[in-house]
């Protein structure tokens, strides 16, 4: 009987334990500018320096646009990289100044195993 209760018991136990949620990847390339105020014709507009990228955030909210969820940071060469549980979220960007995201915020959809690629395009408003 005492044995027949630990079987028990350790079934229970183990369909009480919560199954991993499945994730999918959010991912992309930011682009970040203008950074000067004038711009020249057949002069390239400077690369972002990498402080200029680590300023700033992708900022991942639940589907409400309020809560939350997680925020990615943007490395040196501009690229990001966010896993994230099955679902629809609304990306924005952590506004610094006067940055804006150009169409964002964007509701995107994260599907099991799957990336997501969302490119960001930042509007630092230097004119």
């Amino acid at each position: 009987m005492r044995r027949l209760l630990l079987v028990a018991a350790a079934i229970l136990l183990t369909a009480c334990t919560a199954l991993p949620r499945e994730t999918g990847t959010l991912e992309g390339h930011v682009t970040i500018g203008p950074l000067s105020p004038v711009s020249r014709e057949g002069v390239p507009d400077p690369t972002p320096a990498p402080e200029v990228y680590a300023a700033r955030e992708i900022v991942i909210y639940a589907r409400n646009g309020r809560s939350e969820v997680a925020r990615a940071p943007i490395d040196a060469n501009g690229n990001y990289q966010l896993t994230l549980p099955v679902g629809t979220y609304i990306v924005d960007i952590n506004h610094i100044g006067i940055d804006h995201g150009i169409g964002l915020p964007q509701t995107i959809e994260i599907l099991s195993q799957q990336a997501t690629r969302m490119d960001v395009e930042i509007d630092t408003g230097i004119r």
